[in-house]
């Protein structure tokens, strides 16, 4: 499959949240989201969950799941979190991305995601103070980087272009996705950190993480135990998968629930029940799609009216005027009200 050329389009998309100002509806939030229960039933679908998306790191968790296939095999849950996470830079983050590298005898040279300076705000600004140089470590995708450079160790593949898409490491990805979600691959294009970033529809993003939900952790066979394991480092670790104070921690720590973003308004969540809700926003901006995908969660009995009260409290949905809070992003979908 080439390159894509062009966008991925979502059409026929329904209104999700607006932003408020003083009483005043200031922006409207319009996308598209899937609802799916623990055995596949579609309980809500929004928009054209059907149209194709860019997954972008929402993605992570079933890239990441490939690459056990083929032979990846991590230290500990905290590695697992981190090589499907999309962090923000801290010295924990580097620390663990260090450790996955270390164990199969690589260096940080060897990563090709771009440099960067750290998200965390902390981390940022010591990292200014002492001068020190932006470094592919500490962009946000390093740890999935890791992973790809651990597994092409571990099947003895070749690591100087790992992120090329005809490379066995990415066409490997690319069919399992496909098996996991029971559709095939639209486009393919890259992403923010230079790999390989897969286009397919929402309702095959909601059945590969619906796959990863409701795996048996007693499983015969080692995929599926690592799925088990994998969204149960996520909650135990949500500080790593993100970072202190960022949206998906700040779910998975209120509500836990396990919460992945992905760029461009991507958010994609699953319940202990089993039951997922995948969310595009197509203004690209992530500001609400937490808080609608946890909203679908909560309407369908998946998370307890508390427990989304308590995240929804604690997630940066104020919108500001000087000191005073005059507003704030509101989940608004009028096909569910009523």
């Amino acid at each position: 499959m080439s390159r894509a050329e062009g966008t991925c389009a979502v059409s026929e998309a329904t209104q999700l949240a607006v932003t408020t100002r003083g009483g005043f509806i200031e922006s409207r939030h319009s996308g598209s989201a899937i609802v799916l229960s623990a055995v596949g039933d579609t309980l809500i679908s929004l928009g054209n969950p059907g149209a194709t998306v860019l997954t972008r790191s929402a993605l992570k968790p079933l890239q990441v799941l490939a690459m056990h296939g083929a032979g990846l095999e991590l230290a500990n849950r905290r590695q697992l979190a981190i090589s499907f996470a999309s962090h923000t830079g801290t010295a924990e983050h580097v620390e663990v991305v260090r450790e996955i590298l270390h164990d199969s005898q690589l260096t940080e040279s060897h990563l090709l995601c771009p440099a960067a300076l750290p998200l965390d705000s902390e981390a940022r600004i010591r990292a200014i103070k002492h001068d020190e140089s932006a470094s592919p470590i500490q962009m946000g995708c390093s740890g999935k980087h890791a992973a790809m450079l651990a597994t092409c160790v571990a099947a003895g593949w070749d690591t100087a272009d790992y992120t090329h898409q005809d490379h066995p490491l990415q066409q490997h990805i690319l069919q399992t996705v496909q098996r996991l979600s029971a559709e095939n691959v639209s486009c393919v294009t890259v992403d923010g950190c230079g790999a390989p970033v897969l286009g397919m529809s929402l309702t095959a993003l909601a059945r590969g993480y619906r796959r990863i939900a409701n795996a048996d952790p007693n499983s015969p066979f080692p995929i599926n135990r690592t799925m088990a394991l994998m969204f149960e480092a996520g909650r135990a670790y949500p500080h790593l998968i993100e970072g202190s104070g960022a949206q998906d921690t700040i779910v998975m720590q209120n509500s836990g629930v396990f919460a992945k973003y992905g760029a461009e308004g991507i958010s994609a969540m699953a319940a202990d029940d089993g039951t997922i809700a995948i969310v595009k926003v197509l203004d690209g901006s992530p500001r609400a799609s937490r808080a609608v995908a946890l909203s679908l969660l909560t309407y369908v009995g998946s998370v307890s009216k508390r427990e989304f009260m308590r995240t929804l409290k604690a997630l940066p949905l104020a919108i500001t005027g000087g000191l005073d809070r005059v507003g704030e992003i509101q989940v608004d979908i009028p096909t569910l009200q009523g």
